[in-house]
């Protein structure tokens, strides 16, 4: 992570998230961390990013999730130029998962 970034707020935002067990904690805790519109940004943030790592293109990813090719190319220049943080997670779930 940048550290212009990193500070004694963060860390406990993200210690606080990995204390959370399951889906059902994580829809409570967000829910109270974040409006709609946020975890909707994020999510849709979160869905361009699995499209993209599954190679679909542009038009397709605009046509499912509605985000503009603005926050699509964002992602993509985070996926390819990273912290690798999309990189981590998706290998975990696809190891999780069984895929």
């Amino acid at each position: 992570m940048n550290d212009k970034l990193k500070d004694k707020n963060l860390d406990d935002l993200f210690e606080a998230v990995l204390c959370l067990e399951n889906l059902e904690e994580c829809y409570d805790f967000f829910e109270d961390l974040c409006t709609i519109l946020e975890l909707k940004a994020l999510s849709q943030r979160f869905q361009v990013a699995k499209m993209l790592n599954e190679r679909h293109v542009y038009s397709d990813i605009v046509n499912a999730t509605g985000a503009s090719t603005a926050t699509i190319s964002r992602v993509n220049r985070s996926i390819n130029y990273g912290s690798d943080g999309y990189n981590v997670v998706f290998e975990r779930m696809k190891n999780k998962n069984g895929k």
